[in-house]
């Protein structure tokens, strides 16, 4: 199993920089930022861009992967994507995970000024966004129009040093998104249903969500790696060692390849304490073999 860790891009590169640092030399296999303009009740506090925050991140690290967790539709045009993401693939060495996704509502879709969609009209937008997305970034040129997304000529050159792309994770809780993740994703993650009660709720439904997962890319004839996000659960995963050795062998059981945690916090979302971080990383090798 492989480990990751969420650092949220809320504090200037000056704090932030160690923090990737340490992410690496823990031994953290992955690390993600949140790919958003704002977020949550967070969204008048700091917050600094996803894609210059990876890019300052390969900077500083060599080994670990790099990814956004997860980019949507809502602000991203895959024309303009598809160059960010061939820059941070390049300066990284090869080291950038696109985390992506349909979008929701909330500060992301509002503050542009554009009106909601609906459940169905985000998929749909989903849709056409990875479509063009994998386009771009598998050809040196792409002319291509849809519904929501138009591109004239638009370049790829000279490619991804990741051929024939960066991987795709993409995130999908519904069979539509589902499908998409089955046909586009090299991996997929989910965060189980949000906002239950118990862990043991939780739990239920991360495998009932990973049971239709499976059955729907055995109808592909793939085989994506699978991640899980343990942080919606009412239980925090790092609120001791107990409890993250608790959840990444849960989802062990339940065959998924990778897990994602998120680095403590003072307060509200995530908050706990970094010793607790410190403590688990010097268990990560045992965690992630037994």
């Amino acid at each position: 199993m492989r480990i990751g860790i969420v650092i949220l891009p809320d504090q200037r590169w000056s704090e932030a920089r160690g923090r990737w640092q340490l992410a690496e030399e823990y031994g953290f296999d992955h690390a993600w930022t949140y790919d958003h303009l704002g977020w949550r009740d967070l969204v008048d506090g700091p917050w600094f861009d996803a894609v210059p925050t990876l890019t300052a991140a390969a900077a500083v690290t060599r080994r670990i992967r790099l990814g956004t967790y997860v980019a949507s539709p809502n602000f991203r045009h895959p024309v303009h994507f598809a160059r960010e993401s061939l820059a941070v693939d390049d300066i990284s060495g090869g080291r950038l995970i696109l985390g992506l996704g349909a979008g929701g509502i909330g500060f992301d879709s509002a503050v542009l000024g554009n009106p909601e969609l609906t459940p169905r009209e985000r998929v749909d937008r989903f849709a056409e966004f990875l479509e063009l997305f994998d386009t771009i970034l598998r050809n040196p040129a792409t002319s291509w129009s849809g519904s929501y997304y138009r591109a004239v000529d638009a370049r790829s050159v000279p490619g991804p040093v990741q051929q024939p792309r960066p991987p795709f994770v993409v995130a999908a809780n519904g069979p539509r998104a589902m499908r998409l993740a089955a046909k586009y994703g090299d991996g997929w993650v989910t965060t189980g249903d949000a906002y239950l009660d118990t862990a043991d709720e939780w739990w239920a439904s991360v495998r009932r969500i990973r049971d239709r997962f499976d059955e729907t890319v055995q109808q592909t004839g793939r085989r994506l790696d699978t991640y899980l996000n343990l942080d919606t659960s009412p239980v925090y995963s790092l609120s001791s060692v107990g409890a993250f050795t608790d959840a990444a062998g849960r989802a062990r059981e339940l065959g998924f390849t990778d897990v994602i945690t998120h680095w403590p916090r003072e307060s509200s979302w995530y908050a706990g304490d970094e010793k607790v971080l410190e403590a688990v990383a010097a268990e990560l090798p045992s965690i992630r073999h037994s």
